[in-house]
Parts: structure tokens; C-alpha cells; sequence
């Protein structure tokens, strides 16, 4: 049984470990609680660029609850109240995206951190503080539990990429490839020669940093060739992306057979 408030997956990583990652972007608590009985360890739900709220947000990370999946979230942006309401759903961990600098950085850590290490707000009745049910096992371990990554998505994160690894408590880098390839120019296309080069050169650093890298797959053979080149978090599987490829997949099978 996995410990209430023991952010597990944050352990597994600092340890070297490969987790697999699921993506959340339905904002529905069935394929939060589908996916979480699948067996992921990191379920990842998506406020960038999917239409839930707060309360969508809590719906799913309550369809995880006594599955060993840890509910992430990808924050809507490095804004500081954004980021404690998140927290306060119970997510664990965080991805903070178009972070450019390592100022950037710092504001993303003192939004996730209860002073004296940050702004978050305290409150032991949010759902994360179990509704002022033995707040302060919550309240005195959240600062180091939670998984804090950003994303390289520009040539300028790219340019600043020494300064933001420098950072001791930032936990790892998320590569956002369609964004990275798209703000350097070749639209849509991360499979672009230039682009490629600029991944292995963040691939590389990050490694070296000895920080978690992390990214998504649109494939089980991609993300396994993204594991084997030492990331240790890869989300290959979306409740969206990936039943519309199924959907597809099989209506041509039924065209097929039908025609």
C-alpha cells in the first residue's frame, strides 16, 4: 500500500528509475480512473492545453486514489496563484512550461514552496491538506515532495539551459519538441535535422546534470528508444491522441473489410 502523502514517484526518479507516464487531456475522471487501474505511474493532467478546471482537476486526481499512479499536473503557465491552486487538488507533481531562464525557475520553486522557501499559501482545508484532517502531515512534507519539472521549449531555454540546470531543486527537464521546433522555425516538425541536433544537445546536459529527463512518445518503440537513450519519464499514452489513433485504426479496418 502506497503511504498517504509520500510522493513515491519522485523517490523512483531521484533513484534512477523508469517510470511510464500517461497523458491527461479529456478532463474526465473515467479515463483518469481507466488509466490509473491500467497500471501508469505518472498520470499527467494537462491544463495548458486542455479545457479543465480546477474541478476537473480534482475530479481526476480523486479517480486515482488507492492506484499507485501519482497525479501530475502541466500548470496553465509560471504564475504563482495558478500553481498553489493546482497544488491544492493533491497533484504531486508539476510541469511548468516556457520556462526560458533560471529566474524562471527560481519563481517556479517559490510558487510550489511554503514559506520560508516560497509564496505558496498555507491552508490545511484545500483537499491536499485532507480537508484539515491531519493538515500538517501534509503542510510539514510538501515542499520537498513535490516533483517540480520545467520545459525547454525555446532556443532561448536551449541558450540558458547551463543556468537553469544549475538549479538544485528543480528535479528534471521536460522536452516539449513540437514547440522547440516549432519557435526555431520548422513548424509542426521536430523531426527536422536542426531540431534533432538541438535534443540530443539538451538530452545531453540534462543527463550529465544528473536531473530527470523526461518527454512524450508517440509511440511504445519511440518512448523505448527514449528510455534506452536514459530518460526516465516518458508519456506514451493519451486519453485523446491515443483512442483517436485506435478509432482511426479501426474504422479502416472496417472500410477495408466493408468495401
Amino acid at each position: 500500500m502506497i503511504e498517504k502523502n509520500i510522493n513515491w514517484a519522485k523517490s523512483a526518479l531521484e533513484q534512477n528509475q523508469k517510470l511510464s507516464g500517461g497523458w491527461l487531456q479529456a478532463c474526465s475522471p473515467i479515463t483518469a480512473e481507466i488509466m490509473a487501474e491500467a497500471g501508469y505511474d505518472v498520470l499527467m493532467i494537462d491544463l495548458e492545453h486542455a479545457p479543465g478546471d480546477m474541478l476537473t482537476t480534482l475530479s481526476q486526481v480523486q479517480a486515482m486514489k488507492g492506484e499507485k499512479a501519482v497525479p501530475f499536473a502541466r500548470a496553465t503557465w509560471n504564475d504563482f496563484v495558478l500553481i498553489k491552486r493546482i497544488l491544492d487538488t493533491g497533484v504531486y507533481g508539476l510541469l511548468v512550461p516556457y520556462v526560458n531562464s533560471k529566474q524562471e525557475v527560481l519563481n517556479a520553486i517559490s510558487a510550489i514552496s511554503y514559506p520560508s522557501g516560497g509564496i505558496r499559501g498555507v491552508a490545511g482545508s484545500p483537499r491536499a491538506a485532507h480537508y484539515g484532517n491531519n493538515s500538517m502531515e501534509y503542510l510539514t512534507q510538501a515542499n520537498q515532495n513535490i516533483f517540480l519539472m520545467t520545459a525547454v521549449e525555446t532556443p532561448e531555454a536551449v541558450k540558458n539551459l547551463d543556468d537553469i540546470l544549475s538549479v538544485e531543486r528543480l528535479d528534471g527537464i521536460f522536452i516539449g519538441p513540437m514547440d522547440l521546433a516549432t519557435s526555431m522555425g520548422h513548424f509542426g516538425n521536430p523531426k527536422a535535422p536542426e531540431v534533432q541536433k538541438v535534443i540530443a544537445q539538451v538530452e545531453e546536459k540534462v543527463l550529465a546534470s544528473g536531473k530527470v529527463l523526461a518527454s512524450i512518445a508517440g509511440s511504445w518503440e519511440d518512448a523505448k528508444a527514449k528510455y534506452d537513450r536514459g530518460y526516465r519519464l516518458v508519456f506514451f499514452f493519451s486519453d485523446t491522441t491515443s483512442l483517436s489513433g485506435f478509432a482511426k485504426e479501426r474504422i479502416a479496418q472496417f472500410t477495408a473489410y466493408n468495401t
